[in-house]
């Protein structure tokens, strides 16, 4: 069980460094993009800053993702493949759970982070 532990962080530390390296640069900053246009939207819209009201307003929930998965979805999924593909050439075999791991980590972690910031920015400002 340890041994596998390790081989999956040895493996997703490993990935920056290999073969398609440039995707741990773009998808985030696609993400960060969407992010910045859908906060930028809900300030104008006077929404709710984004991840605060995921926890927040639970009858909200279902559209707020509905509408974070549309914006953000593609790049999961591209993420996703660029992965699979990483791993078969690579490693030469493959892990979905990895490839989820590092979807996450590219494409839905930045959206979170910079969507509700951007809203409370532009808020502010205007």
């Amino acid at each position: 069980m340890l041994d596998s532990v390790s081989d999956f962080w040895h493996d997703l530390a490993a990935r920056p460094t290999g073969p398609l390296a440039m995707r741990f640069y773009l998808q985030p900053l696609m993400a960060t993009l969407f992010a910045v246009r859908d906060g930028y939207k809900d300030a104008r819209n006077g929404k709710l800053p984004y991840l605060w009201s995921l926890f927040t307003h639970p009858e909200l929930r279902p559209e707020m993702l509905r509408h974070g998965w549309k914006s953000v979805g593609k790049i999961f999924i591209l993420a996703v493949v660029l992965d699979i593909i990483y791993q078969l050439v690579v490693l030469h075999e493959l892990h979905p759970i990895q490839a989820v791991v590092v979807a996450t980590v590219l494409a839905i972690v930045p959206y979170l982070i910079f969507r509700g910031p951007v809203n409370r920015i532009v808020r502010r400002l205007r």
